[in-house]
């Protein structure tokens, strides 16, 4: 007898289906998300079918060997607790230890954290989104040390992003930075390139984030800049707990928990980056 679940590759007819199920989760990722998701790693995105038809999705980044990431993991309702999304899992966990990669990452919900610990996944830290639904207006940004994103500022960005995040994601930023309406980037009075900040819509709220920057004083002034250009909007903001100076600066501001994740890790975390110098993160589907 032919098993009902079939496995097999994302294609971008298969993209409609993927926004649905989103939808039906209830995350802010866009239709653009999902498409840089499968072009960046066009072999590692999976779709499950159940006899035949459309269940569940998932995704992975590869930043190198050093990381990759499992994103997207999503079930349709109508097929959940059929072992969709353990399948879906192992096959992403397959797929990346083929490739060679030392350490697979994700961002785990409290549900989802169950299925994780199972397979194996350690805890590295927690991460907590932050989300305000009546941003007032702010004076426009005239710090002159802040300027919009240049053509060749992902090799600039990319030594300082590497620190943070632990592996070079420059491929990645770059591509979410030409996609992106606000892309900033701030410089030392001498102009040497101290943090950058993007911010991107979803379907639910304007999203901030990646955010990196040396100190919490840069840091905090890029978020300050992006919020410049977002009054009236829902804001999600996902910040690690080690980064108490942009949790405290949220919470004074006005924005209130949503909910918290738990970032977890297989294999050897040799390169776990400095979440006190990440002010933003770049989403959970991506890290």
């Amino acid at each position: 007898m032919t098993p009902p679940l079939r496995l097999r590759l994302m294609r971008r007819s298969d993209l409609p289906f993927a926004d649905t199920v989103r939808a039906l989760a209830g995350w802010n990722q866009t239709l653009d998300d999902w498409q840089r998701l499968l072009a960046h790693e066009p072999q590692g995105c999976f779709l499950a079918d159940w006899n035949g038809a459309p269940a569940g999705t998932a995704t992975t980044t590869v930043y190198g060997q050093d990381l990759a990431w499992i994103g997207m993991v999503l079930v349709h309702p109508d097929y959940r607790r059929r072992g969709v999304g353990k399948a879906l899992l192992e096959q992403c966990i397959e797929y990346l230890r083929g490739l060679g990669v030392r350490c697979i990452k994700l961002d785990a919900t409290p549900l989802g954290k169950k299925v994780y610990d199972g397979l194996g996944f350690d805890d590295e830290w927690t991460l907590t989104r932050w989300v305000h639904t009546k941003l007032r207006p702010r004076p426009a940004w005239s710090d002159p040390r802040i300027r919009s994103w240049r053509e060749d500022d992902g090799r600039l960005i990319d030594q300082l992003d590497t620190v943070a995040f632990g592996v070079s994601r420059r491929r990645f930023v770059q591509a979410m930075a030409q996609q992106n309406r606000h892309a900033l980037v701030l410089e030392s009075q001498a102009g040497r390139t101290v943090g950058y900040a993007l911010s991107r819509a979803g379907t639910q709220a304007r999203y901030l984030g990646p955010v990196v920057a040396e100190s919490a004083e840069a840091g905090l002034r890029l978020v300050e800049a992006l919020l410049a250009h977002t009054a009236g909007e829902t804001i999600f903001w996902d910040i690690p707990d080690p980064n108490a100076a942009a949790a405290e600066w949220a919470s004074r501001q006005g924005f209130n928990v949503q909910r918290s994740l738990t970032r977890m890790y297989l294999g050897a975390n040799a390169t776990p980056g400095d979440p006190r110098k990440q002010f933003a993160l770049a989403g959970p589907e991506v890290g």
